[in-house]
């Protein structure tokens, strides 16, 4: 009886903890950051706004190679006729009329609109290219912020563990002296410190997967795990092949040219304007009164240029035709000074890399963990002790910044001259 009790509490311990894992959430998979990066570009709700843009821009288009609708008129009233020198009245009856107005507007004025309104979507959509690409570089940069955050905080995490626990068995024994009461006390105190830089660490970890749920549409407190390696740095193209990508391919030389076009156009559409728009009426009339009249004809319409000949107007657009050329000279030095100056540093950055040994990160965190059983076996001094500890740590650091500082100018260096930057090093 008493082991048919024990098996039912068994069973149903058994069966209570198959539910509780039943309904335990799921483990968060953990993502790439190319993949995060797929991601946020499909479902980042600021790109619906660009979109818009795109559709507006084209539904002005449809709209700019429209006619204008004619005009439909209609006259209706009485007509009386009746002898000259106050003689009989000779009949009454109804006069009316209608027309139809049809503008037509000089020829080729339709065309320059709609040439307008097409470098107008040109524009949107190079705007919704420009954002795409610097998104694709934001999540970039903070996905590989977020996996540098996690090893400095795993580091840091680490070294203040191990002066806890070293404090821990300080804090057992009564020091003896001045010496090693001073030791406990730096220790200490840089327990205190590690922790703070743990806490920090911990701190821009969390900062970028807050930003990064917002970027892809999702909660903030959404879970996010990314997992990857740093890309690595070891080329990079040469300047004259940066600036010769960026002279073609960069976002805000394209869209000053596309200006430029534009306001070409609008130059040829205000001389355009200086010929009158032409309204041909075909109409009918009928008055019924002594006898039946009807008339058919049409009629012609046009303003005469005689005070207004547009020339403000074209005067103008040729101005923002100059406005324009200026723009693009000082936007390309612009951008060539940007291209120049990410190269210099980019290069400044491999170099830099490229006399690291490949395995530094792990010989330091191997000496730092040395340092720590050594010192316990009391076969180091404390000062070597908090050295290789500190010098771990700012080690680090120094690393995951010069390669933070890599990848931002590499991702400047996309943006500016509007490519891949595997297309750049394969050409």
């Amino acid at each position: 009886m008493g082991a048919g009790c024990v098996a039912l509490v068994v069973l149903g311990l058994g069966e209570l903890r198959a539910q509780n894992d039943s309904t335990a959430p799921a483990p968060t998979p953990a993502l790439t950051v190319d993949a995060l990066m797929a991601e946020v570009l499909q479902k980042n709700p600021e790109l619906d706004f660009y979109r818009g843009e795109v559709s507006k821009a084209k539904a002005g288009g449809k709209i700019a190679a429209q006619w204008n609708n004619p005009e439909l008129s209609a006259e209706l009233g009485s007509k009386r006729v009746w002898e000259r020198g106050g003689g009989p009245t000779l009949g009454d009856g109804v006069a009316w009329s209608v027309s139809v107005a049809q503008p037509f507007e000089w020829p080729g004025r339709i065309a320059l609109r709609k040439a307008i309104a097409n470098r107008q979507v040109e524009w949107a959509e190079l705007g919704l290219a420009q954002f795409q690409a610097a998104l694709a570089s934001r999540v970039r940069t903070l996905g590989y912020g977020v996996l540098a955050a996690r090893q400095k905080a795993d580091a840091a995490q680490e070294v203040a563990g191990r002066f806890r626990a070293l404090l821990d068995v300080l804090v057992q024994r009564d020091p003896a002296g001045v010496t090693p009461l001073l030791d406990q006390r730096i220790i200490e105190a840089n327990s205190i410190t590690y922790q703070r830089r743990a806490a920090q660490a911990e701190r821009e970890l969390q900062t970028a997967l807050l930003e990064l749920n917002q970027l892809r549409g999702e909660p903030v407190t959404a879970p996010l795990k990314l997992t990857g390696q740093w890309p690595a740095f070891t080329n990079a193209p040469t300047l004259p092949r940066l600036l010769e990508a960026a002279a073609t391919n960069n976002f805000d030389i394209r869209t000053r040219q596309v200006e430029l076009a534009q306001q070409g156009f609008h130059v040829q559409l205000a001389k355009n304007e200086r010929y009158p728009t032409v309204t041909l009426a075909p109409f009918y009339s009928t008055e019924t009164a002594n006898d039946e009249q009807r008339i058919v004809g049409v009629g012609l319409s046009l303003p005469l240029p005689l005070w207004n000949q547009n020339q403000g107007q074209v005067a103008a657009a040729e101005a923002r035709v100059q406005q324009a050329e200026a723009s693009i000279r000082l936007t390309c030095r612009e951008v060539e000074r940007k291209v120049a100056d990410h190269a210099l540093a980019l290069k400044t950055r491999i170099e830099e890399m490229a006399g690291w040994r490949p395995d530094a990160s792990q010989q330091l965190a191997e000496a730092a963990a040395l340092a720590d059983r050594h010192y316990r076996l009391g076969a180091v001094p404390v000062t070597t002790y908090l050295e290789m500890q500190s010098r771990y740590l700012e080690a680090l650091d120094a690393v995951l910044a010069t390669r933070s500082e890599a990848l931002e100018h590499r991702q400047q260096l996309e943006l500016l001259v509007g490519q891949p930057w595997d297309q750049l090093i394969s050409r």
